[in-house]
C-alpha cells in the first residue's frame, strides 16, 4: 500500500522531470561538469528546529545548533509549495528537532497532502496522545517514522536522554489502533532503530516488537557521530553495524568518499527559517545556498552558488566538510512484519 500511495503522486510532469534531472546527473558525473535540468523531486522541511529530548549525538538535543532556533511560519511554508509543488513526489517534514513541537504541524501535512506530495513525518514518539494520532490520520499523512533506540528503558534511555520507552510503545500502540478504527491504511508505520554499542545486542528484540505491534516495518540504521577524531564508546563493537573504521586514533568512513552526489541534484533541505542548504547533513546550514523567504526557490536551485557547490563535488568532495561524514545510504536490516 505504502508503494501505491507513493505512486498515485506521480505526474506526467513530475516523472519528466525526473527524468531530466537524471540524465543531467549522470551527464555531470561522466563530463565531470555541472548539467542541471529539473528541479528537485525531493525536498526536507524542518518544521521545528526545538527537540524535547537530549541524545547525545544531536545538535539539537545538545543544544549545539549554531544556528537559530524556532518553528517554521505557516506562510513561508505555503510559499515553498508554491515553487516547489508542481515537481514534488516526496516531502519529508523533518530535519533537526520534534515536529510535534509544531503546534501547525497537521496543517502543514495537510497543505501538502492537498498538493498530492507523499508527505512523510519522524518523531520521538512522545506526542503520540489519542488527539494527535487522530490529527495523524485524519490529516491524510503518508509515513510516519518512530524512533525506537531500544527495547527496555535501561538501553533506551541511554541515547533517548529524557526519553520514556513506555510513552512511545504507547504511542504506537495508539497508531496501530487508530488506523483501524478510522479504516486507513495511511499512514504507513515505521520503527527506525539507530543502532550502538548500547543496544546492538538488541537487533532481534526490535524486529520482535515491531512484529508484536503491528507496525508495517522495522529499520535498523547506523549512526553518525560528530567527533570523528577520538574513539566514541556509541560506535557499535560490531564490524557490520557501523559505517567507520578506527585507522590511527581516529575514524574513517570505510565507503570510498566518490565525486558524485545524487543528493544535491534531487534532495535538498530547507530550515524552518527558509535556509536552502544541500542535504540533511548540513545540520547547521553552512552551506546555505540562499533564503527561500526573500528569493524564488528555483532562483536559488539553479543559481551561482549552488552551482559552485555541485562543481566542487564534482572535482574534490573531500574538501567540503559536511561531505567528509556522509553516511548517505545507513539503512542495513530491513525488518518486515
Amino acid at each position: 500500500m505504502d508503494v501505491y500511495h507513493l505512486l498515485r503522486k506521480l505526474t506526467i510532469r513530475k516523472i519528466w522531470n525526473f527524468l531530466l534531472l537524471s540524465i543531467s546527473y549522470l551527464l555531470s558525473i561522466v563530463f565531470k561538469k555541472h548539467f542541471l535540468w529539473g528541479y528537485p523531486p525531493n525536498l526536507a522541511i524542518e518544521p521545528s528546529s526545538l527537540c524535547n529530548l537530549s541524545c547525545p549525538e544531536c545538535p539539537a538535543g545538545t543544544n549545539n545548533l549554531s544556528r537559530e532556533n524556532g518553528f517554521i511560519d505557516i506562510e513561508l511554508f505555503n510559499k515553498i509549495l508554491d515553487e516547489t509543488g508542481l515537481y514534488l513526489t516526496f516531502l519529508a517534514l523533518y530535519f533537526q528537532g520534534e515536529p510535534f513541537l509544531n503546534n501547525r504541524l497537521f496543517d502543514i501535512i495537510r497543505m501538502a497532502v492537498k498538493r498530492n506530495i507523499y508527505t512523510a513525518t519522524s518523531t520521538n514518539g512522545h506526542f503520540l496522545t489519542i488527539e494527535n494520532v487522530r490529527g495523524i490520520i485524519e490529516s491524510g499523512l503518508d509515513r510516519l517514522i518512530i524512533s525506537v533506540d531500544g527495547t527496555t528503558q535501561e538501553v533506551y534511555e541511554k541515547y533517548r536522554v529524557g526519553g520514556d520507552l513506555k510513552t512511545v510503545i504507547s504511542g504506537i500502540e495508539k497508531v496501530v489502533k487508530w488506523k483501524k478504527k478510522l479504516h486507513s491504511s495511511k499512514p504507513f508505520l515505521i520503527i527506525s532503530f539507530l543502532v550502538l554499542r548500547t543496544n546492538e545486542h538488541q537487533i532481534r528484540d526490535i524486529k520482535e516488537l515491531g512484529k508484536k505491534l503491528g507496525v508495517d516495518k522495522v529499520v535498523i540504521k547506523t549512526a553518525q557521530v560528530k567527533d570523528m577524531s577520538c574513539r566514541n564508546d556509541l560506535v557499535p563493537a560490531g564490524e557490520k553495524l557501523t559505517r567507520y573504521k578506527f585507522v590511527n586514533g581516529h575514524y574513517e568512513l570505510k565507503k570510498k568518499l566518490t565525486n558524485r552526489c545524487w543528493r544535491a541534484w534531487s534532495s535538498p533541505v530547507i530550515t524552518f527559517n527558509g535556509k536552502l542548504v544541500p542535504c540533511c547533513f548540513d545540520k547547521n546550514a553552512e552551506h546555505s545556498m540562499g533564503e527561500v523567504g526573500t528569493t524564488d526557490f528555483r532562483d536559488i536551485w539553479k543559481g551561482d552558488h549552488f552551482r559552485n557547490f555541485r562543481e566542487r563535488i564534482l572535482k574534490d568532495r573531500k574538501t567540503i566538510n559536511i561531505c567528509c561524514n556522509c553516511t548517505s545510504g545507513q539503512t542495513i536490516f530491513v525488518g518486515k512484519r
